[in-house]
C-alpha cells in the first residue's frame, strides 16, 4: 500500500524487526478478506489512518518474489515465494500517523523520488515510481 498525497509526498515506515529497513505499509490477507478489505484493515493497524474515507485505489498489479531468508520462519516450510499486491491510499495533504510499535520504529513523510530510493525493496521503489504517472490517469 503506497500511501502518498497530491505533492508526491510519500509514507514510509520503519521496521521494528529490521531496523533501517524503510517500506510502506504492508500486510498479509486473513481467510476470507477481501485484497480492498486487508488492504484496509493494515493502514488501519499501522497508521491509524481510515483509507476508506480517502481514495483507495487498486493498482491491478502483481508482483511475485521470493520470501527473504530471515523472514521465511513466518511461512510454512514449503512456501518460499509471496504474491504482492499493489495498492494506493492518495490523502489530501499529510496526516497525523499512529504507527503500530511493535512493528515499525518510526516514519516518515518523503518526496517520492527520495523515498523510492530509500525502501529495501524493489518493487516497493518501483510502485512508488508510478504515482506521478497514475496520478496523470486520473
Amino acid at each position: 500500500m503506497v500511501i502518498y498525497t497530491p505533492g508526491y509526498d510519500v509514507l514510509l515506515l520503519e521496521r521494528a524487526d529490521h531496523p533501517g529497513y524503510w517500506q510502506s505499509v504492508t500486510g498479509s490477507q486473513n481467510s476470507g478478506e477481501t485484497l480492498s478489505g486487508t488492504a484496509i484493515r493494515e493502514v488501519k493497524e499501522e497508521t491509524g489512518l481510515a483509507a476508506q474515507e480517502y481514495s483507495l485505489s487498486d493498482w491491478n498489479t502483481k508482483n511475485v518474489y521470493e520470501i527473504y531468508a530471515e523472514w521465511r520462519h513466518r511461512y510454512a516450510p514449503e512456501v518460499t515465494h509471496n504474491t504482492e499486491h499493489v495498492f494506493a491510499l492518495r490523502l489530501p495533504k499529510i496526516l497525523p500517523i499512529k504507527i503500530a510499535p511493535r512493528e515499525h520504529l518510526g516514519f516518515q513523510w518523503l518526496p517520492y523520488e527520495i523515498a523510492a530510493e530509500k525502501v529495501f525493496s524493489s518493487s516497493n521503489a518501483s510502485a512508488i515510481r508510478r504515482i506521478p504517472q497514475r496520478e496523470l490517469k486520473q
